[in-house]
């Protein structure tokens, strides 16, 4: 099956394109970790229509019924990555997808470690994506830093070019994946990563060594920007930039919600996905 649009992320943003996307008749489905900073909220009272104030929580479900109320199709399940053929293929951990459009409202949930050397060593043997910067370590000794299937991913990614890959998991136990089996595992916690103007090697706390030419972060789950990256997506200060109609430089991949930066409050989240959705199907009637 060929989706009209799928959407990644469940959040405010989502949710709101899905209901404009839906009630067009667009055959459309929702992939999401369900996992949102909204859920984080104690307490909301700034939002428009709560007669009382209501934790983020509950507003997320409540969301996610009027979807369900709509025959809304919501898959809990990772997005890994995002490519670009004839239609955009969309893999997950558990499957894959396609789509002739897509939205990113995926918030913004990068995850980068307080390590010692990773930030110093940003684009001088630390990366973010491996699909962009593997031609780079062609037959030298890589490490990905992750425990999760976004760390197992960009792992195969660099294990055709690269002569050796080591997953590093910082003391974290490695996600049960078959595909995680066939990459030596490193599961000492991490004192430090080294180098004099790249990085050459990392040091654990049991004061054990490793040399590795370059370090691939892949902590946690891949975020929009993660997902962006790879498609060649314009990002600027860590946000995925969009033109008016919340389309990025790649045509027919959208971004809206806490990924595109700017005010980071559900107001913002809601009207970004209803511009995307009611552009898309605007798009789609011009066909």
């Amino acid at each position: 099956m060929i989706y009209d649009v799928i959407i990644v992320g469940s959040g405010p943003a989502g949710i709101s394109a899905s209901l404009y996307l839906k009630r067009a008749d667009k055959n459309i489905l929702i992939l999401s970790k369900k996992k949102s900073a909204l859920e984080k909220a104690e307490i909301i009272e700034n939002y428009y229509g709560l007669e009382h104030p209501i934790s983020g929580r509950k507003l997320v479900e409540i969301g996610e019924k009027q979807a369900a109320n709509l025959n809304i199709p919501i898959i809990e399940d990772e997005v890994i990555e995002i490519a670009l053929e004839e239609y955009f293929q969309v893999i997950t951990v558990n499957s894959e997808y396609q789509a002739k459009k897509v939205i990113l409202a995926t918030g913004t949930s990068r995850t980068i470690p307080n390590i010692k050397g990773i930030k110093e060593f940003e684009g001088k043997g630390v990366s973010y994506c491996a699909v962009c910067d593997a031609f780079f370590y062609k037959g030298k000794d890589v490490a990905v830093l992750g425990n999760g299937n976004y760390a197992i991913a960009e792992a195969k990614h660099l294990r055709p070019v690269a002569n050796s890959v080591t997953i590093l998991t910082n003391g974290e136990q490695i996600v049960e994946n078959r595909d995680g089996e066939s990459f030596e595992i490193e599961n000492e916690p991490i004192r430090e990563f080294r180098g004099d103007k790249i990085i050459e090697e990392v040091e654990f706390k049991n004061d054990t060594i490793k040399k590795i030419n370059g370090v691939f972060v892949a902590v946690g789950t891949a975020s929009g920007n993660d997902l962006a990256r790879k498609l060649g997506v314009n990002i600027q200060n860590g946000n995925i930039l969009v033109d008016e109609d919340m389309q990025t430089s790649v045509k027919g991949l959208y971004a809206c919600g806490d990924c595109t930066g700017g005010l980071l409050q559900i107001n913002k989240a809601v009207y970004e996905g209803a511009k995307a959705g009611m552009h898309i199907i605007n798009e789609f009637n011009k066909i």
